[in-house]
């Protein structure tokens, strides 16, 4: 089968099948092979003889069967030839929903010629551990990633593999988060996404670099750092990282549950585990100094019952005094340009007064864990 990779401005889905189109392997000095498109279309690097399809996409999954559904659909509109692309859903808990729901995209794509897998994840657990086994099952030269919650726009894989035209061995696209103008907390953190220099729920990769690297760190157990892990490697084998705009996928905002800023400060665990690895690099890109207001506020905390029991009543006071002034301008920041909602103005009060000690803890737990000198 002849194969072609669209490029962005064409305008025929269906071109990748044409003849008159085609990539031509060409062996390289490793026995792979270089896969190029004489007429315009974008070249792609160590391809395998064994190989299928130019692209594989690798979605991680974990008890969202509803939310994954919404994304094949995404995924399996795409404006690009079916025969040359491959969908791999990793099970990272393994169930019936996910397995019917991959299940029934796979027997509606299959008149279409769109692989959609199901490959269940039977541990080590993570989507750091899932992503692995889903570019280690792929049968392509390019594995493009993304999560079981965005909604890849119809050019998304067009645009991001036009982007390997430029030599990279990465490439990242966009992340849209669409807002409401009074959104909450949670919603405004998680908006940040959008600005992060690199993430897995927008980003394709070669192979070969994947191969180059060892893929993800599975230690990461919990969707957090693990990306920058990897970004920091590229950067440390100097590795080229292209951008691709226009490659898009719309990341909606999951509903969350009340209270959710504090279950979420275990995820600080593993920064000490990123800290450890790249020191420099988590200094000057994630966080140069440590929270030392969180410590001072926890100080605080400590410290006024503390005073009180030695006899030392002014100080006991003195330091309730700082530590309600501190907690509360944390929740006056945090409440700034969010909805003022009762229930909204009450999470944010009681979440203010958890965040630093459960941050402390967790900080604790990692650098024990990970046997780093992380504060």
């Amino acid at each position: 089968m002849e194969r072609t990779l669209p490029m962005p401005d064409g305008h025929d889905r269906n071109a990748g099948m044409q003849a008159g189109a085609a990539f031509h392997p060409v062996r390289d000095g490793r026995g792979e092979q270089a896969i190029a498109a004489p007429h315009g279309g974008a070249r792609v690097d160590g391809a395998k003889a064994e190989d299928r399809f130019l692209v594989s996409i690798v979605v991680p999954t974990c008890g969202r069967a509803d939310l994954l559904n919404r994304c094949l659909a995404g995924l399996t509109a795409q404006n690009f030839a079916a025969g040359d692309y491959e969908v791999i859903i990793v099970d990272d808990a393994p169930s019936d929903a996910t397995r019917k729901v991959v299940g029934a995209w796979t027997e509606r794509m299959a008149d279409r010629g769109l692989e959609v897998r199901y490959l269940p994840n039977r541990g080590p657990h993570g989507p750091a551990a899932a992503r692995n086994r889903g570019w280690q099952a792929a049968r392509s030269p390019i594995i493009a990633f993304t999560d079981d919650d965005t909604v890849p726009t119809a050019d998304w894989l067009r645009h991001g593999l036009a982007a390997f035209e430029k030599g990279a061995g990465v490439v990242r696209g966009r992340i849209e988060m669409p807002l409401s103008s009074t959104p909450s907390d949670y919603e405004r953190d998680a908006k940040h996404l959008e600005t992060a220099e690199f993430v897995t729920a927008n980003c394709l990769a070669r192979r070969a670099v994947l191969e180059q690297l060892g893929g993800f760190d599975e230690r990461f157990r919990l969707a957090w750092r693990e990306d920058s892990d990897l970004h920091f490697r590229l950067l440390d084998h100097g590795i080229a990282i292209a951008d691709a705009p226009q490659a898009v996928v719309i990341h909606p905002v999951r509903p969350a549950s009340w209270g959710v800023s504090m279950s979420q400060q275990k995820k600080v665990v593993f920064d000490a585990l990123l800290y450890k690895k790249h020191p420099r690099r988590y200094r000057e890109r994630i966080r140069a100094t440590p929270r030392w207001d969180y410590y001072l506020i926890v100080l605080c905390l400590l410290g006024a019952p503390l005073a009180l029991l030695l006899g030392k009543p002014a100080l006991a006071a003195g330091a309730a005094i700082a530590w309600l002034l501190m907690t509360g301008r944390f929740c006056l920041a945090r409440l700034r340009g969010t909805r003022k909602t009762a229930s909204h103005v009450a999470e944010m009060v009681l979440t203010s007064a958890a965040i630093p000690p459960l941050a402390v803890y967790w900080r604790m737990v990692g650098a024990l864990r990970f046997r780093v000198a992380f504060l």
